[in-house]
């Protein structure tokens, strides 16, 4: 009976030695310092700043009077921020002038040259585009200041790095 017993004694040690070996992984393992190629949390630095996109994408603004002719629609809020994504989404530098993403959280930032992510605003004036191109705004929130609408949620875009 003493050797059944020490078998015991030594299968309960090792057990324990185990299982506190087991225990003390995800502690370390969470004091690492990450991996270096991964992308910095996303900046929000959009709190009293925002992004005017007239002079990001090089268009006339249209004057405020009936002398033009041109009919222009103001795009405000959802639809303004999904009309500077498009205008933004194939450019070939990165930065604030430069390539704007599509997160899943219905929200566009672009990447700064130290890949750190940036939330985009749109100019709280809203942005006044020619209406044949606005038109297709006209679903989202903020097309000719309308509170109505879709917002940016569920639209994807496959180029865009995970955030």
């Amino acid at each position: 009976m003493n050797t059944v017993y020490k078998e015991r004694k030594i299968v309960s040690r090792l057990l324990a030695v185990l299982l506190s070996a087991l225990l003390t992984v995800p502690l370390l393992s969470s004091c690492g310092g990450g991996s270096k190629t991964a992308a910095p949390p996303p900046v929000d630095d959009t709190v009293g700043r925002t992004v005017s996109d007239r002079n990001a994408t090089n268009q006339p603004e249209a004057k405020k009077g009936l002398g033009t002719g041109q009919k222009v629609a103001l795009l405000a809020g959802a639809a303004a921020l999904y009309y500077m994504y498009n205008q933004h989404k194939n450019a070939p530098k990165e930065g604030a002038q430069g390539k704007y993403y599509l997160s899943k959280n219905g929200r566009v930032y672009y990447r700064d040259a130290e890949n750190r992510a940036h939330w985009v605003t749109p100019p709280s004036e809203g942005i006044r585009v020619p209406e044949s191109e606005a038109q297709q705004y006209r679903q989202f929130q903020g097309y000719n200041r309308s509170s109505t609408g879709r917002d940016l949620t569920g639209i994807t875009s496959s180029a865009a790095p995970a955030l």
